[in-house]
């Protein structure tokens, strides 16, 4: 495996930026296209390339949940123990995710909605989705077994998707609960724009079972090999999802390609695998990881580009005017964006670790003036 000058996989990292652009995207776009420009094909193709960031960084998640699980077996860990590191881990992103939209909601004071506090976005379903791994890891340690529970529970919360959303709603509870079943929020239907466990955390059991299989022990003697299964997979799980589409036997009442349906779900999990494979292809034998590559670096530290961008691209301190600009406009938009969080994560990266000197710094330079003053 391509490894980066930390021991990090690059090329999970390169995907991790990847999926960073594509959310500076989609984000963009959606926030400040406006007039014609946002009833044509560009903005609709820019929103449509925007259904892969979200479930890669999500199936990212279970790949690394595996690769930490992996790293903990190795050396011995009972499976409580990696239950527990997992399930922590998971508890802090949700944590940060519901401190998130405190933020939001503050800054977006007067105008935002109280219920804007229960809102279910995807640093939520990122840490939900790990505090479920995590029990699941710390239930079982054998590999094929975890692979078997992980792709059965994939299939099932994806299978289980369209009845939670339509028929089987569980209306009896109250709406900020519901929401993170179905993301019903304070509206009287499921909205697709949310991320409730149903269908999300499918994509993180996805990436759990590939991470245990790019673990083993012949994918760590043949990795290529292995990425060229993915790849392969990926191909085939989205042509099957396809066939599955176009079959006359529905087993739904109400079915929704776009939204619900296990087959969407199908697609992407095979579009994501095409992209792992590419991505290790990219960064072994292509320009990915050599000299200083960008998205490695947003991809090592994707949640601080996250946290930060959202404000400048939807918030407060938008750098342009909401849902009023042309291509071009928001394009240069889009190019500021990129460079800003490119240059706050490389600022992270040299500060990393670095804590107690740089306070040390700002204390010599605050006690400074007191020493001339006494010489």
């Amino acid at each position: 495996m391509v490894e980066s000058g930390t021991g990090r996989l690059a090329y999970l990292d390169w995907l991790r930026g990847l999926a960073c652009l594509g959310m500076f995207e989609v984000h963009c776009y959606d926030a400040w296209l406006g007039g014609a420009a946002r009833h044509g094909a560009f903005f609709g193709l820019t929103q449509f390339s925007g259904t892969v960031p979200a479930p890669l960084f999500i199936f990212l998640a279970g790949i690394s949940s595996a690769l930490v699980t992996d790293r903990m077996r190795r050396k011995g860990a009972k499976p409580g123990a990696v239950g527990k590191r997992i399930i922590r881990r998971g508890a802090e992103i949700f944590a940060l995710g519901l401190v998130f939209r405190v933020q939001e909601y503050w800054l977006g004071q007067p105008w935002a909605p109280s219920t804007d506090l229960m809102r279910v976005d995807v640093l939520n379903m990122i840490g939900i989705s790990i505090v479920l791994i995590g029990i699941l890891c710390g239930l079982v340690q054998n590999r094929k077994a975890s692979i078997v529970l992980a792709v059965s529970t994939s299939l099932g919360i994806a299978l289980i998707t369209p009845l939670l959303w339509t028929t089987w709603r569980p209306h009896w509870l109250p709406w900020y609960v519901e929401s993170y079943i179905n993301g019903v929020h304070i509206y009287a239907n499921p909205q697709p724009w949310l991320f409730p466990i149903f269908p999300w955390t499918a994509f993180a059991f996805a990436g759990l079972a590939t991470g245990f299989l790019l673990t083993s022990e012949w994918a760590r003697r043949n990795a290529s090999q292995m990425a060229a299964i993915l790849g392969g997979s990926g191909i085939a799980i989205f042509s099957i999802s396809r066939l599955l589409d176009a079959a006359p036997l529905q087993l739904y009442r109400v079915y929704d390609y776009w939204h619900t349906s296990p087959n969407f779900f199908f697609a992407r999990v095979g579009i994501v695998l095409v992209i792992v494979w590419a991505a290790y292809a990219w960064c072994q034998w292509g320009w990915g990881a050599k000299g200083f590559s960008p998205l490695i670096q947003l991809g090592q530290t994707s949640l601080l580009v996250y946290w930060v961008h959202i404000e400048f691209v939807y918030g407060r301190f938008s750098i342009l005017a909401q849902r009023s600009q042309g291509i071009a406009m928001a394009t240069l938009g889009l190019m500021i964006i990129f460079a800003a969080m490119l240059m706050l994560s490389m600022a992270r990266t040299r500060a990393k670790g670095r804590g107690a000197e740089i306070l040390a710094r700002l204390r010599l330079r605050r006690g400074m003036p007191s020493v001339a003053g006494e010489s």
